[in-house]
């Protein structure tokens, strides 16, 4: 069958990777992918917001599937776009609907959902400016750290962790008043600090039925020892080391199908991947906060693991069989490691030429911010690479993701050395 992915990173460079080895993968499409895709299928010019064109190219090269890979087009509803179009509403999109899609797109969306659905969370309340002194007064009732969540979309960057009463008094007006993450702080969730380690569970459903993908823990602050600004990740680690059966299955019963129950009680369409990113406090289980899509840089080291067809996986979701679906995984630690932009989270430069890729043994390079310039390779992201390798355990994998790197140059590059260092 023809498929098309929608977005840009590693993580649609990982779907695309695994796609192409499918039998039943006719034609390829990634859109607009980067230097790394384009070894897989064919990369499409063009904005995955932008859903005429994205209809336009979709009849054209006759595709019979479209996995979507970023949040933002499925918030802004291009699963509802193709059910509205006669054209377009027998092609199956993996992603939820717009509705659905509110569970990354409004923080106090999915904590409503949770409240409701006797999911285990942190306790919180959402603010807006015309109530920030309510605001202040419900920082005071809490105990520090402080827990700052601009409520829409901020690219993985609008959440903040402080120890000063103050200061997070401070932070709550310059998100409300100052617009300080844009429209995505028009309303702000504060939430009681949970200590503890945290995770990602990653489940496939149809709306009906569901399958765990294999879980996965990644690593969002720039410095090593999780010091320093966030990121969209820098690392990632599957399977996550203390999550064994006993928690698994906690998680499973606790959260898993109260989330996919809770989509049928509530009537909401759902088709896609849920990610839950959870924090194991005293070996409970709770739950920190929903995705509408995969992962990045988890996808690098999930979808690895994976040993069914993608393609076979993808349509028994379109077509509500996921009961049906023996999902094989592979036994061993996949890992993977992000090499980034110099200055990355904060300004960087682009256009650095990468080298030293063809030397590269026994692990899978996965691009994420590169593209093609007169034949080179050559960045054009704040993460460029992730570089994932497998091991009998996750030190054994990351040794070898590590001894890569050493023969991977692009000018400024920067990466974390101690990536699995808190297991």
């Amino acid at each position: 069958m023809n498929i098309l992915i929608l977005g840009s990173g590693g993580r649609e460079c990982t779907l695309a990777w695994k796609l192409a080895q499918s039998n039943k993968t006719e034609n390829l499409f990634i859109a607009p992918g980067n230097a790394g895709t384009s070894a897989y299928g064919k990369n499409l010019s063009l904005n995955p917001n932008d859903f005429e064109t994205v209809k336009k190219e979709v009849l054209q090269h006759q595709i019979q599937m479209v996995i979507v890979g970023p949040e933002d087009p499925l918030v802004n509803g291009i699963h509802d776009f193709f059910l509205l179009d006669d054209l377009l509403k027998n092609i199956p999109v993996i992603g939820p609907q717009k509705y659905a899609a509110q569970l990354e797109g409004s923080k106090e969306f999915a904590k409503e959902f949770m409240y409701r659905h006797n999911i285990p969370t942190a306790k919180y309340e959402s603010f807006t400016a015309e109530t920030l002194e309510k605001g202040y007064l419900f920082l005071e009732s809490l105990d520090a750290p402080y827990v700052l969540k601009a409520d829409g979309l901020a690219a993985g960057k609008g959440v903040l962790i402080l120890n000063d009463l103050q200061e997070a008094k401070d932070e709550l007006k310059e998100m409300l008043t100052n617009k300080k993450f844009g429209d995505a702080s028009t309303k702000v969730v504060i939430e009681e600090f949970l200590d503890g380690i945290e995770m990602s569970t990653f489940v496939l459903t149809d709306g009906e039925n569901y399958v765990i993908l294999p879980n996965a823990k990644d690593y969002k602050r720039i410095g090593e020892g999780d010091k320093g600004l966030n990121t969209g990740g820098m690392g990632a680690i599957s399977p996550v080391p203390f999550a064994d059966t006993k928690f698994l299955n906690k998680v499973e019963e606790r959260i898993v199908k109260p989330t996919i129950n809770g989509f049928k009680k509530d009537h909401i369409s759902y088709v896609g991947f849920v990610f839950i990113g959870l924090i194991k406090v005293n070996n409970e289980p709770l739950v920190i906060e929903y995705n509408v899509r995969m992962g990045d840089p988890e996808t690098e080291v999930v979808i690895p693991r994976i040993k069914s067809d993608l393609v076979d996986l993808f349509i028994a979701t379109a077509e509500k069989k996921l009961d049906k679906f023996k999902l094989e995984i592979d036994t061993r630690s996949a890992t993977t490691v992000m090499l980034v932009s110099g200055g990355y989270p904060e300004a960087y430069e682009k256009n650095k030429e990468i080298t030293g890729l063809n030397a590269v043994e026994n692990s899978i390079v996965f691009h994420a911010g590169t593209t093609l310039k007169e034949n080179r390779i050559v960045s054009s992201g704040g993460r460029v690479l992730a570089i994932t390798s497998f091991g009998n355990n996750f030190k054994e994998a990351l040794a070898q993701s590590y001894l890569n790197i050493e023969k991977i140059h692009f000018d400024q590059m920067n990466f974390r050395r101690d990536i699995g260092f808190d297991l």
